[in-house]
């Protein structure tokens, strides 16, 4: 899979649109409700230091969470992590800090896309179909779809 073109200039615009949404939600108290497929991920700011909430899917695994990056390494939530890996999360009813441990490695992602597809067959199967992927990808096109996504594994603090 050769290098995707960046974002066209609307869609960091409609991403801002669509974030909105979730974090009203949680606003709301219908975090227990939201929180089954989306956290908050509060980082600091790489450039401004201030505090950026986003809203991201999520799947947990073996006590810890794992979100990724459907842009890659470009994403400002990736980049403010490699900056600072210590980050809030509010997933459901919990909020914990947590460190944000980055992986662009396309093995890696490629087995959290297995237990995505697992766990939502249907909702992540039409996102695979999106990105050109066929009904029932098989592992080396997951490996080559994770060529330019970037999963990050967050580790909930003891507080």
């Amino acid at each position: 899979m050769g290098v995707k073109e960046p974002p066209r200039p609307g869609t960091r615009r409609l991403f801002k649109i669509l974030n909105k949404p979730p974090r009203i939600a949680y606003a709301l108290g219908l975090g227990p409700l939201v929180g089954r497929l989306v956290l908050l991920l509060t980082t600091k700011g790489r450039k401004t230091g201030l505090l950026r909430v986003t809203p991201l899917q999520y799947e947990q695994i073996e006590g810890n969470y794992y979100v990724a990056s459907a842009f890659g390494t470009r994403t400002d939530w990736y980049k403010n992590i490699l900056d600072d890996p210590g980050v809030r999360v509010r997933v459901g009813r919990k909020d914990f800090d947590a460190f944000a441990e980055p992986s662009s490695d396309p093995v890696q992602i490629a087995d959290f896309l297995e237990v995505r597809l697992a766990r939502h067959p249907h909702m992540i199967g039409m996102m695979l179909r999106a990105e050109g992927l066929p009904p029932s990808p098989s592992r080396q096109d997951l490996e080559s779809l994770a060529e330019d996504k970037a999963l990050v594994i967050l580790y909930p603090r003891e507080n």
